[in-house]
């Protein structure tokens, strides 16, 4: 990890209200989408070709260049050329992560329907390729990439959540002799597990508190990434354990004041971290969305004020939003399941 996501930890560990906010870019959607993972760019239509990898490793070195999110998440394939190529990171105070496993549930390529089934652990990649590029590194190699995110779903199914659990300890395993520090994104069930809808964030929260009770504290993740599941959800589980650092997913596209809503919720009611992929990926102009993010952790702008700075910068631009301004300063039902 860079310096500045460490020492923002660190100050978080310590004191949860210490005003730091660490905001992620999502750029891993090659793990899940297929060909339409870039997205279409904009201006488009329903009949524009999806942007190409090149097109979409650009947009990673501009928003890395820009330097106002923290963490840069993506596939080992990408950071096999930006942190490894390139070197993209050795000058930037973002820091490189990829994907570390590729749970079923993500699979959200066109045609398929495993995102309707209950989720299965899988993993493409091997730490080593992750950190180094290669399984086989030369002796004293220093690490490019020393951050992965580790996910899991739960669907109240013994057999396949003790599965995914032991996949976890495996993971844990050899991330610990890899020296390999991880995050953990857990998902709400993915598919109908038999539990009333008012109690799925309960259960989310019992379950991960459950799979870290017997994870020493070193070995524990450097913070959480799950679903905003409402106030009281999110509340309780900061309150449970505070030095446990809670961040919420973005899911799906939504309007902007979606986005920039759910973040300042999630910031009022106890989260730390924001890792938004479809959010940003799908903005009219990646990087004065990004901006307004930061003004609103940052200097407390009001979501729908962000909304108003974010269309006057589109204005500025030359750009034509998606929306008018009325409907994106309108809350709409986001999907808290990644396909």
């Amino acid at each position: 990890m860079h310096e500045r996501l460490k020492n923002k930890l660190e100050a978080l560990r310590g004191d949860l209200m210490c005003g730091e906010f660490i905001l992620a870019d999502a750029k891993d959607a090659d793990m899940a989408w297929g060909v339409p993972s870039p997205g279409r760019g904009w201006p488009s239509g329903d009949d524009t070709p999806y942007r190409s990898m090149p097109t979409f490793l650009d947009e990673v070195r501009q928003v890395v260049e820009q330097g106002e999110v923290d963490i840069m998440l993506s596939s080992v394939s990408a950071m096999s050329r930006l942190a490894h190529q390139e070197q993209l990171f050795e000058s930037s105070n973002v820091t490189p992560a990829i994907r570390a496993n590729d749970t079923t549930d993500v699979w959200a390529v066109r045609g398929g329907s495993y995102c309707e089934q209950p989720s299965r652990a899988f993993s493409s990649c091997y730490i080593t390729e992750a950190q180094y590029g290669t399984l086989h590194p030369e002796l004293g190699t220093k690490p490019a990439v020393n951050l992965g995110l580790y996910s899991i779903t739960f669907n109240n199914n013994l057999e396949l959540d003790l599965a995914n659990l032991e996949a976890f300890h495996a993971f844990r395993a050899r991330a610990a002799e890899a020296d390999f520090d991880y995050f953990l994104e857990v998902f709400a069930p993915n598919v109908d597990c038999g539990i009333p809808a008012d109690q799925i964030p309960a259960y989310v929260n019992d379950m991960i508190c459950r799979s870290l009770a017997g994870v020493a504290l070193d070995e524990r993740p450097q913070f959480l990434k799950i679903p905003f599941l409402g106030p009281a959800a999110l509340e309780e589980l900061v309150a449970y354990d505070p030095s446990l650092i809670v961040g919420v997913l973005g899911g799906s596209s939504g309007t902007t004041c979606d986005a920039f809503t759910l973040l300042s919720q999630a910031q009022k009611y106890g989260a730390r971290v924001a890792l938004f992929g479809r959010k940003i990926k799908d903005a009219e102009a990646p990087l004065e969305f990004i901006r307004c993010l930061r003004l609103i952790v940052g200097e407390g702008l009001a979501p729908e004020e962000a909304v108003r700075l974010y269309h006057d910068r589109l204005t500025q631009a030359g750009l034509a939003p998606r929306r008018a301004l009325e409907d994106d300063l309108q809350l709409s039902e986001t999907s808290l399941s990644y396909g």
